[in-house]
């Protein structure tokens, strides 16, 4: 009896200190907004695109240059990631990223047969694109944003990618979310609240379209200190 006793107390106690150890999930603000499904990548077709020139308008606008390392969110099937390959070259690097294992098998696909030896390609998650921390000179989220459904999370754990004096560069178009935009003072709300500060805005000659670079301006605050845009978002 009192080993059997002695055992199920070590059981109890060993229970109680590994749920003492296991972390905790962070806790995020909700977004007081709407946020738009998730649309296929080929929204329009690339020539399309290419005939708006809005890749290369973003491209310099966000100063790209030989050696840089940066990062494609949500990059579908790679319209930018195959465009920023070549202008950051062969000592540069491109990180393409999305959340759809089957866009990310044809991105793959596309990568191999143009034979990109500078692009990786990872599986992020809703909330957390997995970058290596403070890797980045730029961070490009492209017609993606307004369809990410914890923005909160998921620029808390975007921001670590930067380097210092690294740059998220947003493409967006000036509408609402149910019409896959999102206003800019509401980009600019959301990301001043992970301590990301404005730094330049333009608008895009294809119409609603607008580019705009943030820096880390402010230490990243932990969730629970998160202050979510409200009114801001009516």
């Amino acid at each position: 009896m009192w080993s059997r006793g002695l055992a199920a107390l070590f059981l109890i106690s060993s229970g109680l200190a590994a749920c003492r150890q296991a972390p905790e999930t962070p806790q995020f603000p909700k977004a007081h907004r709407e946020v738009a499904p998730i649309v296929n990548d080929a929204f329009s077709t690339e020539d399309a695109r290419d005939r708006l020139g809005e890749a290369e308008q973003v491209i310099e606008f966000a100063g790209l240059n030989s050696g840089m390392s940066v990062a494609d969110i949500g990059a579908g099937e790679g319209y930018y990631t195959v465009r920023l390959a070549p202008v950051v070259g062969r000592r540069g690097r491109v990180l393409a990223e999305d959340i759809v294992p089957q866009t990310i098998d044809q991105l793959a696909q596309r990568v191999h047969r143009d034979n990109l030896d500078n692009v990786a390609i990872v599986l992020g998650l809703p909330d957390n694109p997995k970058l290596p921390a403070q890797s980045f000179d730029r961070i490009f989220l492209v017609h993606m944003y307004h369809e990410v459904e914890s923005p909160y999370a998921f620029l808390w754990h975007m921001r670590e990618g930067l380097k210092p004096d690294g740059e998220v560069i947003v493409v967006d178009a000036d509408r609402p979310p149910r019409r896959h935009g999102i206003p800019p003072r509401v980009l600019q709300c959301e990301l001043k609240a992970l301590g990301l500060k404005l730094t330049r805005f333009q608008p895009i000659a294809s119409g609603e379209a607008y580019v705009a670079a943030f820096r880390i301006a402010a230490p990243r605050p932990g969730p629970a200190q998160i202050k979510a845009c409200k009114g801001e978002n009516r």
